[in-house]
């Protein structure tokens, strides 16, 4: 089902691209966008963090070893009788401004439900192991992820009396695909899934990323995107010129003075620049403040009206603009674009490293099993110069993970999930339509008991964030429209 608006459209790491979480953690690496986030201190119902014995290897009977796993309640809205939410973290630590805010509160409110959540192992303070070493990582998939929140809901539906309600999972982005699966791979532990913006469907190459990027911007102002790709064009024909370097060290306030010793060194840099787009459209407009999210004031239109000002100079000048004023809404003093730094931060296998905070756990993620890699391979997208081996190099050079174990990690993935082909009931897949993310995602319904809420005009994970007056009405009706078929099934 597709919300639209009636009458017209109302519709470091570093700076890469994924997709965590939209919700109890994000992870802002390559997969899934976030801003970075701090936490608001001083106005907030204090929700403390609780700990969970998990197994480490749920699929090893002879390993007995078991760990920490953090999570979080909320029983301030439960009635007797009343159903179980259980919202899942991602790629990233789990932040307990969900437990008091969200749109699945407001749906347990009004249904009585009894509220957890579940860090996801090796993201925030659930560390299964001593380091990230990519020894250990072999611990971290979304298998094993699935196996702890079926223990975890088995072990407190006994310890809280909650063994006859019906549970019902909760998430967004990679967590909206744990949520989907969970339902799928463990249909007598949970009754139903929302799986907001939750990609299904694993790809190694995901262009098809820059390509909605592309026409998200080109919604606000068809002119945007040809000006985006001009001022990319130049800089990769500039990039070309050792001559130019200085400039545009200077241009894009780079730490240091631009030195360009491989292919991956260009790629980096324009990724990075890249990015800056790639974050805005994903999370445009999303009601993020409640996180402590910085930079929600940056949108597409935001953007697009930078790189449309003639009185800067060139598009490439324009664009140019667009880094500093991010690099100014995050308070960078300078842009680090060095592969060998990002080389070094993400082979730190210490929990204390610079990429611990998500970064090299979710990279590994999809090296192993997922892929997601936002090339620039389509001709139908503004960027340049960050093609699919500049991807794939990097699960060489951070894991010794070759091409082909990639590409066969990635069709185990969908065999054992059945991507599109899902089999399932009780499922419900919202997403909006600028998100770039929709295009791995379910927008049409799959049977009447996989429906899909597809709405015009919103971003990534939209529908979970708190509601608000300036809310399109199409996202307004989905919320609802979600709302009603939870009461439905919870009947069932």
């Amino acid at each position: 089902m597709a919300f639209l608006a009636c009458g017209r459209i109302l519709c470091k790491i570093t700076l890469l691209v994924l997709f965590s979480f939209c919700v109890p953690g994000e992870g802002r690496y390559k997969g899934f966008r976030r801003f970075d986030q701090v936490q608001v201190a001083g106005k907030r119902t204090v929700f403390e963090e609780q700990w969970f014995t998990q197994k480490l290897d749920h699929f090893n009977g002879a390993d007995s070893r078991v760990w920490k796993q953090r999570y979080f309640v909320n029983d301030m809205f439960y009635k007797a009788g009343g159903p179980v939410f259980l919202m899942i973290g991602g790629e990233g630590p789990a932040n307990p401004a969900w437990m008091e805010s969200g749109t699945w509160l407001t749906y347990a409110k009004k249904l009585g439900a009894f509220c957890l959540m579940l860090e996801h192992r090796f993201y925030g303070k659930s560390h299964p192991t001593v380091d990230v070493s990519t020894e250990n990582l072999q611990f971290l998939s979304s298998r094993q992820a699935l196996a702890d929140l079926a223990h975890f809901r088995t072990v407190m539906a006994e310890s809280r009396g909650l063994t006859k309600r019906k549970w019902v999972a909760f998430g967004g982005s990679y967590p909206g695909s744990l949520a989907a699966w969970f339902r799928l791979k463990y249909p007598h532990l949970v009754h139903a899934s929302v799986a907001t913006s939750a990609p299904i469907h694993a790809a190694v190459n995901f262009p098809e990323y820059l390509e909605v990027v592309w026409r998200s911007l080109a919604s606000e102002n068809p002119e945007c995107p040809l000006l985006v790709k001009k001022a990319s064009d130049t800089l990769l024909e500039r990039l070309k010129d050792p001559k130019t370097y200085d400039n545009i060290t200077k241009d894009f306030n780079l730490c240091s003075t631009l030195q360009l010793q491989t292919e991956m060194d260009s790629a980096y840099l324009l990724e990075m620049l890249a990015g800056n787009f790639m974050d805005v459209v994903q999370y445009n407009q999303d009601n993020r403040e409640f996180e402590g999210v910085v930079g929600t004031n940056i949108t597409i239109k935001v953007l697009c009206g930078v790189m449309a000002d003639s009185s800067l100079g060139e598009p490439y000048a324009r664009y140019a603009a667009v880094a500093r004023l991010m690099m100014d809404t995050f308070s960078m003093k300078c842009l680090n674009a060095s592969y060998t730094s990002y080389l070094k931060d993400m082979t730190n296998t210490s929990w204390g490293g610079p990429a611990a905070g998500g970064g090299r756990q979710w990279v590994y993620q999809t090296c192993s099993e997922f892929g997601f890699y936002q090339s620039t391979d389509s001709p139908n997208q503004p960027f340049g110069g960050f093609p699919l081996p500049y991807h794939v190099k990097q699960c060489a050079d951070f894991y010794n993970i070759s091409a082909e174990t990639l590409t066969e990690a990635v069709a185990q993935t969908n065999e054992y999930y059945g991507g599109y082909n899902m089999h399932a009931t009780r499922i419900v897949f919202p997403n909006g339509s600028i998100d770039p993310w929709h295009a791995l995602g379910v927008t049409l319904d799959i049977t009447p008991d996989l429906p899909a809420v597809f709405i015009k005009g919103t971003a990534h994970c939209a529908n979970m964030y708190p509601a608000r007056g300036q809310d399109l009405p199409q996202l307004t009706l989905a919320r609802d429209h979600v709302f009603l078929l939870l009461q439905q099934w919870l009947k069932q």
